[in-house]
């Protein structure tokens, strides 16, 4: 009678793995990989499996934080002809790739331990409704943001498009209010349906933001989403 109960339950708990397998659609992971010296360049990555080939992918991306802009020959991007075996998550894409970017690590002396300060995260994940508008706190310095997005988009799932940009507000604890304005207004990228902010840093000097955008799709089984990151220079 327990072993019946046993492979029960054994059966029930694989059920729930398959079915969340099935629900989990393609969402990449977010990687933090650090400032320079100066906070002016911020390299980020990306990896995961690719819906529905199930190959590994990677991708970094080195940005100009004042210019809000990739820097020259920062960016790379691959997809692995692999086949992964159950239960990896494609970090060893990541991992395989990043030594490429050797030459813009040194030459802007990107410092992997140096990542800023984690000031907003969206916790729910993918179950969270998309907010027009988020305030939080630096509870470090008592500054306090509000971000609105604006959003348009067209059509559905890969076949759709959509833009944004935000607005953002700060206010120190001196009373300097200071707003800026960032995105690309009517620039609509292909297979995005929706965007999210999924979390917030302050550079390492406190004197910018980085803004991590999800760029979400609909797609069978789930959703699809990917990242984007716009930098805000505020002092």
């Amino acid at each position: 009678m327990a072993k019946n109960k046993m492979r029960l339950i054994m059966v029930a708990v694989l059920l729930v793995a398959i079915v969340g397998l099935a629900t989990a659609g393609d969402v990449a992971r977010f990687v933090n990989l650090g400032f320079s010296p100066d906070s002016g360049v911020f390299m980020f990555a990306q990896y995961g499996i690719d819906h529905p080939d199930g190959k590994p992918f990677a991708e970094i991306y080195t940005v100009d934080v004042p210019g809000n802009a990739f820097v020259s020959g920062g960016v790379r991007t691959k997809v692995f002809d692999r086949t992964i075996s159950s239960g990896q998550d494609g970090s060893g894409a990541l991992y395989t790739l990043l030594p490429e970017l050797n030459s813009i690590v040194a030459q802007h002396r990107i410092d992997h331990l140096d990542q800023g300060r984690l000031v907003y995260l969206l916790v729910n994940g993918e179950d969270e409704p998309i907010r027009p508008r988020i305030e939080f706190r630096d509870f470090r310095t008592d500054t306090r943001f509000t971000i609105e997005v604006a959003q348009q988009s067209r059509g559905r799932g890969l076949s759709g498009s959509a833009e944004f940009y935000l607005d953002v507000t700060v206010r120190y604890p001196d009373g300097t209010v200071v707003e800026r304005r960032v995105g690309r207004p009517g620039f609509y990228r292909d297979g995005v349906n929706r965007y999210r902010v999924g979390r917030v840093i302050v550079a390492p000097d406190s004197r910018s933001l980085v803004v991590v955008m999800e760029r979400i799709t609909d797609i069978s089984g789930g959703k699809r989403i990917r990242y984007m990151v716009e930098t805000v220079r505020l002092r």
